[in-house]
């Protein structure tokens, strides 16, 4: 740990500060759980904070704003960016996802920011040769370092967007953070369901990259062999209206529970028996560390990241993307198989304390000093 004689001064860029996904709640996550003694953190977002986060960063004493930008053409917004830089001269100005990165490297070069990381949270790499430019021409080549959160990721930064493999460290996101608000609810109550029904769940915000449809024809398939099963999925998003749609093709009413946005994720986890993840691409989801905390053995697609968290047949099932049997299969291995549910639950949990939100909070802050360091700062 460097011995400088005070603290770096840090500032967190992202659209929304907050709990809207991962990547926002990684982001504000490690703005307040950041030793105090060494870093002075600021959070600012580009277009709102959550008021949860907001609560909690006023409770801490950590200053935030917000940019205020309604839609992508907001660009005079970006100019507060400019002028909190100016003010408060910050060390580090750490911007997460692609918006963020794009004018926190622009923006933080011009007013002579010291460190600038920008932290992709993935995306699938194809069909955007104006974004694969702009990480490899812009992105790539101002920022201090590009942080990947997986070794497939970082494969893809290399090798499709050409950014130089010495400026990508790759740092799991996201974290395990535990919910304070997440009410201990009981999921089967609320719907009706019996004790000893089997509930399979799925969390995840409702857009096309977490494949839910997948999740769906698995299930109409498992019922052949699980049929007493239920399949909740809680979060909304775009693609909920056509998800109902197929759900109802597929014959599934009253077998298939749309929840909504909810605050009592780790509730519904721990209550499920089972939970899947379809998604096409990934980076270090956050539902692996939070079924890793519920004690919820998981059945994954091996896309992203994923398989850097789940070991196969140790801590977890991994199956090909879009391929709803091998996903059918997964699920009604371990519905079947109370001892292999637990087995696999307990060997996942054992491996959480890798990425509680304190133990990447540890890795960001030994970057920030060791560029701080480099830095002569």
């Amino acid at each position: 740990m460097s011995r400088r004689k005070r603290r770096l001064r840090v500032l967190t860029l992202t659209d929304i500060a907050g709990d809207m996904g991962g990547a926002e709640r990684f982001a504000v996550g490690v703005a307040t759980h950041m030793p105090r003694d060494r870093f002075e953190p600021w959070v600012c977002s580009t277009r709102a904070t959550n008021p949860s986060a907001a609560q909690v960063l006023d409770e801490l004493g950590i200053p935030h704003t917000d940019l205020d930008r309604k839609a992508k053409w907001d660009v005079h917004r970006i100019w507060g960016l400019a002028e909190l830089l100016r003010r408060e001269r910050f060390d580090v100005l750490h911007a997460h996802k692609y918006g963020s990165n794009f004018w926190g490297t622009l923006v933080g070069r011009a007013c002579g920011v010291p460190i600038v990381l920008a932290h992709e949270h993935t995306w699938s790499y194809e069909d955007d040769p104006l974004r694969v430019w702009l990480d490899r021409h812009v992105i790539g080549r101002l920022a201090t370092r590009f942080v990947a959160v997986s070794d497939a990721d970082r494969d893809r930064m290399v090798k499709i967007e050409h950014v130089r493999r010495e400026k990508i460290v790759v740092i799991p996101a996201n974290a395990y953070i535990p919910s304070s608000t997440s009410p201990d609810g009981e999921i089967r109550a609320e719907l009706g369901l019996t004790a000893d029904t089997p509930i399979i769940a799925v969390v995840a915000i409702l857009r096309p990259q977490k494949a839910i449809s997948v999740v769906l024809r698995a299930h109409a398939l498992l019922l052949a062999r699980v049929p007493t099963a239920h399949l909740v999925i809680a979060g909304s998003g775009e693609c909920r209206p056509s998800l109902e749609e197929l759900g109802r093709e597929l014959g599934l009413d009253g077998r298939v529970h749309f929840l909504g946005p909810r605050d009592d994720v780790d509730s519904i986890l721990r209550a499920a028996d089972v939970a899947a993840l379809s998604s096409d691409f990934e980076g270090t989801p956050l539902v692996v560390t939070e079924c890793m905390a519920s004690n919820t053995p998981l059945v994954a697609t091996a896309v992203g990241g994923v398989p850097d968290l789940i070991e196969d047949g140790v801590t977890g099932l991994l199956v090909p993307p879009r391929d709803p049997a091998a996903l059918a299969d997964g699920l009604a291995r371990l519905l079947t198989n109370p001892a292999e549910r637990e087995r696999l639950a307990a060997e996942a949990g054992r491996r959480l304390s890798h990425y509680t939100i304190d133990a990447l909070t540890a890795r960001v802050c030994d970057l920030y000093e060791s560029l701080a360091d480099e830095a002569g700062l």
